[in-house]
C-alpha cells in the first residue's frame, strides 16, 4: 500500500492529487488531437474531461493490486498544470509496477516529463517496493520512448502490430527498468 504526502516536490515540480479547479488545465491537453494520437481515446470535450478530472481526483494512493495512483504535474514557476504522471501497481505477488505520463504540448522539450516520472519511479521503488517497473507506449511515439531511456529505463519488447487502435494496427514498445538498476542509478547521481 502507498499514501504518499503530497505534494511532491522536485526541483521545478510540485506533483499532487488532482482537485476540481485543475479542469481548465487537464481540458487543454486532453483535447488536443497531438496528444491523443497515441492513446487509446480521442480528444475530449469539455464534458468528458470533468468526467475523467473525477476519476482522476479519486486516484491519490495504492491501495491493491491493480489500483492508478494519477497526479497532477504543476510547474512551480507559474503555478499552471502541465500534465500528469500514473503509476500502476500491476502485481503485489510480483511486485511489479507501471508508469506513464501525459504533458500538455506547450510544456514538451523542457524535460518536465523525465524529472516528474523520475520521481514516479521512485515511489515505486523506495515508496512502494516494487522490483521491476514497465512502460508501455505506441511504437510511433518517439519521443515517450526518449523520456523512458532517459530515465535510464531498458527496451525489453517491440511487439508488431499487436493491437488494433482507432482502427489501425498499432506496435507497442516495452520498457523497463529493475529496482537494483534504479539504486545503482540513484547512487551514482
Amino acid at each position: 500500500m502507498l499514501r504518499p504526502e503530497f505534494p511532491l516536490v522536485t526541483e521545478r515540480l510540485e506533483l499532487r492529487p488532482f482537485r476540481p479547479g485543475d479542469l481548465e488545465g487537464l481540458h487543454a491537453y486532453q483535447s488536443l488531437p497531438e496528444v491523443a494520437r497515441f492513446l487509446y481515446w480521442e480528444p475530449r470535450d469539455l464534458e468528458e474531461s470533468r468526467v475523467f478530472l473525477q476519476q482522476k481526483m479519486a486516484a491519490s494512493a495504492l491501495e491493491k493490486e491493480g489500483d492508478w495512483l494519477v497526479l497532477a504535474v504543476v510547474w512551480r514557476a507559474t503555478g499552471a498544470l502541465i500534465g500528469e504522471v500514473n503509476l500502476q501497481w500491476r502485481s503485489q505477488e510480483h511486485r511489479q509496477g507501471e508508469i506513464g505520463y501525459i504533458f500538455n504540448p506547450n510544456y514538451h522539450g523542457q524535460g518536465f516529463a523525465t524529472e516528474a516520472a523520475a520521481e514516479v519511479l521512485r515511489l515505486g521503488f523506495e515508496g512502494l517496493g516494487l522490483h521491476r517497473v514497465c512502460g508501455r507506449l505506441d511504437g510511433r511515439n518517439e519521443a515517450s520512448a526518449r523520456v523512458l531511456e532517459r530515465l535510464g529505463m531498458r527496451r525489453e519488447a517491440h511487439l508488431v502490430e499487436n493491437e488494433l487502435v482507432k482502427g489501425e494496427w498499432t506496435d507497442e514498445i516495452v520498457y523497463a527498468m529493475l529496482r537494483r538498476e534504479w539504486v545503482e542509478r540513484t547512487s551514482l547521481g
